[in-house]
């Protein structure tokens, strides 16, 4: 698959971009920063994208009505590659029943029953986004990264990548950067937002992000294929019974997964890319 790669002309992949109002489709290079999700006032990444979502749902009121239908819009293929939408879906269903079999694991983990998350899971709101991270023949702006420093949204976040040139970096507890060592055929597990939120930051949401090359690696490519596990829309997400007590009162207000999402997509795009969800059914009110 080499969606990102020179050979799919630039004109070509902007055919596919990203509406507005949805995360489906193409968003090219510097169209965004995530560090704007986390209020961060950064240059938008060094980064070309391509989501996916959710497919093959029932034509019902909950994925389709209102409330629904925003997050389950139809996803953007393109011509080429022609077998494009063939790999994304079948990696889609391999991803999505490792995410289920980890969120069982989580459950058990917390001391709750195993299929304590399955119902607020069953009906998932899932993206999957390809990352390409271009070669950089010129140097970037000052602070500009392949990816600024965020935490996920939603529960867990699975992630490949194709080389080991590196530039994921984890945010440790004294407030280091560590890089994340590539290991070939492995993953990368993320905690997400609604995960600390449940747990009461027991379990924190991972702040990472990705660092450029040096200067002398600044000819390769990079592409990773991320798997973002987000609950079911209306999924309540509020602090555990075991999470708190006198002594440790609930961090965080009792929010759905969808309201969650909403709000950080809001954050998201550059002003060019400015988003117009408050004209569409979702309300982050």
């Amino acid at each position: 698959m080499k969606w990102g790669e020179s050979d799919q002309p630039h004109w070509e992949k902007m055919r596919h971009k990203l509406p507005a109002d949805r995360l489906r489709g193409y968003s090219p290079s510097e169209s965004h920063s995530l560090a704007y999700s986390m209020d961060e006032e950064m240059p938008t990444d060094l980064r070309e994208s391509f989501n996916t979502g959710p497919f093959d749902h029932p034509f019902d009121e909950y994925h389709f009505g209102a409330a629904g239908a925003p997050y389950f819009p139809p996803n953007i293929w393109p011509d080429r590659p022609g077998n494009m939408r063939e790999l994304c879906e079948n990696y889609y269903r391999e991803m999505e029943t490792l995410a289920g079999t980890l969120m069982r694991i989580f459950a058990l983990g917390l001391g709750l029953d195993e299929n304590f998350f399955e119902d607020k899971i069953d009906r998932h709101i899932t993206c999957f986004c390809i990352n390409h991270y271009p070669a950089q023949p010129d140097a970037p702006k000052p602070n500009q990264l392949r990816g600024g420093a965020h935490c996920d949204y939603g529960s867990l976040t699975i992630v490949h990548t194709d080389t080991d040139i590196g530039g994921l970096q984890v945010l440790r507890k004294d407030g280091e950067w560590e890089t994340v060592p590539h290991i070939p055929g492995a993953f990368n597990i993320n905690i997400g937002d609604l995960m600390a939120d449940w747990t009461n930051d027991q379990w924190v949401s991972t702040m990472h992000r990705v660092t450029n090359p040096p200067r002398e690696a600044a000819h390769l490519s990079k592409t990773s294929m991320l798997f973002f596990h987000q609950p079911n829309y209306d999924a309540p997400v509020e602090c555990l019974a075991n999470c708190h007590g006198p002594d440790n009162p609930p961090k965080y207000a009792p929010i759905t997964s969808g309201e969650h999402l909403t709000r950080k997509f809001e954050k998201l795009r550059a002003p060019e890319f400015e988003s117009t969800f408050e004209s569409s059914a979702i309300s982050s009110e």
